[in-house]
């Protein structure tokens, strides 16, 4: 990242922790710009798809090569998985990787892909992180797929995939018009159809297609088109094809998404529904166009006793967080729930690591089980040609200082060693900052941290 983009980032999330308090809700992830999530839930984390805005042009068009991963656990602090799949990469026909949705069957993932609006893919890994591989070395879905036509113009993207409780599979997918949805059985190989495509309407369909069930009933929510301020609508039905009845609204524009385009999905984990979506709030912090630099948030998501949406009023910090993070065990210092000024970079040991550090530079993650007992050092993997410090700090970046950990040369950016430091009053539930000291940037990299 460019000196430019790296001070833009570091106003951005300085300018928005001033603003909120660094509540965290949106943005979700804020060193990157991701948008149309969609979810992928297991027993005990939540993997997060996105198409990537990062390579995008401030100006001009998207350009979306590779779909990021991130997760979580407790809902507020999320891990960063970096890129899990770059069509012009992992494919030989395509070069596009838009709003991707994913699904596990018989310890397989797959991962639905547009390319662009033209046509739609499948690739497939034994991890949720990948790598991701294409099976079929073409299109699952064109438009030429018996059933996709006719339709006026067509945008044959946004896949939404859907696994009901007998074991059949749905991908729904369509943009640009009412008459636009379009829907299709899997098989259970997840790569090919099971018969023709077949038609769905939905009023003033725009895009974003995701279906999600609950207590019997199927609920089809999507993007509406500009006539209808791009807010996400739903309809509701006894069958995952027919009979679907408009419902109304889950929530109109997200705040800061300045009236530009939506996505959206629905997922349940532990008990609780949620609405993940996109804005635009980093991009207007750091003073850039908001169009093609998106970021994610999310909510909390509610049912009337009928079955109904609750509509959703959005906040700067309404999802609780469930469960506590564990420092005795491992932790990928790529998971926080806030951050100044961090990015983040494939690291040789295996999966990402903090990078490009700078002084002052931070990440705070919440929520962090130091026991009745306490702990009483801090460990931490870190490579580096120069030498500076992590300090530990409770509750914010300027909170109280229980720590210092030294960092000196390693002999290299990918020669890790561990540093420790002994901890001070490091008891009880704590938010628990990790600031990046030293004199010349960048610092060091940070692979993972512990206490003991």
């Amino acid at each position: 990242m460019s000196m430019n983009a790296k001070l833009f980032w570091t106003v951005s999330l300085l300018v928005f922790v001033t603003i909120t308090g660094a509540k965290g809700d949106y943005p979700v992830m804020s060193h990157r710009y991701l948008a149309d999530p969609a979810s992928l839930v297991t027993e005990e984390r939540v993997y997060v798809y996105c198409s990537n805005d990062d390579e995008s042009p401030v100006e001009g068009s998207y350009n979306i090569p590779n779909v990021v991963c991130i997760s979580t656990e407790d809902m507020k602090n999320w891990t960063d998985h970096g890129s899990v799949f770059r069509a012009s990469d992992d494919t030989k026909w395509a070069k596009k990787s838009w709003a991707p949705a994913a699904v596990e069957r018989d310890g397989k993932f797959f991962l639905y892909f547009g390319n662009g609006g033209a046509d739609i893919g499948v690739v497939v890994s034994d991890s949720p992180t990948g790598p991701f591989r294409d099976p079929l070395g073409k299109a699952l879905i064109d438009h030429g797929t018996t059933g996709v036509q006719p339709a006026e113009h067509m945008w044959l993207f946004d896949p939404g995939v859907f696994i009901d409780d007998d074991g059949q599979a749905y991908i729904y997918f369509g943009g640009n018009g009412d008459d636009n949805v379009r829907v299709a059985k899997l098989n259970r190989d997840m790569i090919s159809l099971d018969g023709d495509v077949m038609r769905m309407s939905a009023p003033a369909f725009f895009e974003a297609a995701w279906v999600h069930k609950r207590n019997g009933v199927y609920y089809f929510s999507y993007s509406t088109q500009p006539r209808a301020g791009l807010r996400i609508d739903y309809m509701t039905g006894d069958d995952p094809i027919e009979g679907f009845k408009y419902r109304g609204v889950v929530a109109d524009q997200p705040p800061a998404n300045y009236g530009d385009n939506n996505h959206a999905a629905i997922f349940k984990f532990k008990d609780r529904w949620y609405h993940l979506y996109h804005n635009r709030v980093v991009a207007k912090a750091a003073g850039i166009p908001t169009g093609f630099r998106r970021n994610l948030g999310i909510e909390r998501l509610r049912y009337n006793p009928d079955g109904t949406i609750a509509k959703i009023k959005y906040t700067e910090d309404g999802v609780e967080q469930v469960g506590r993070v564990d420092p005795y065990a491992r932790v990928e210092a790529e998971t926080f729930q806030a951050q100044s000024g961090v990015e983040t970079e494939p690291c040789d040991a295996g999966g990402l690591c903090l990078s490009s550090l700078e002084d002052g530079d931070w990440v705070k993650v919440v929520g962090v089980d130091l026991g009745a007992a306490g702990a009483t050092t801090f460990e931490a993997s870190v490579a580096t040609e120069g030498c500076g410090k992590i300090e530990l700090r409770l509750a914010n970046p300027d909170g109280p200082l229980i720590g210092t950990c030294l960092v000196e040369s390693t002999g290299g950016g990918q020669q890790w060693q561990t540093v420790s430091c002994e901890l001070n009053s490091a008891v009880d539930v704590k938010d628990l900052c990790l600031v990046f000291k030293g004199t010349e940037g960048p610092l060091f990299k940070v692979d993972h941290w512990t206490v003991k």
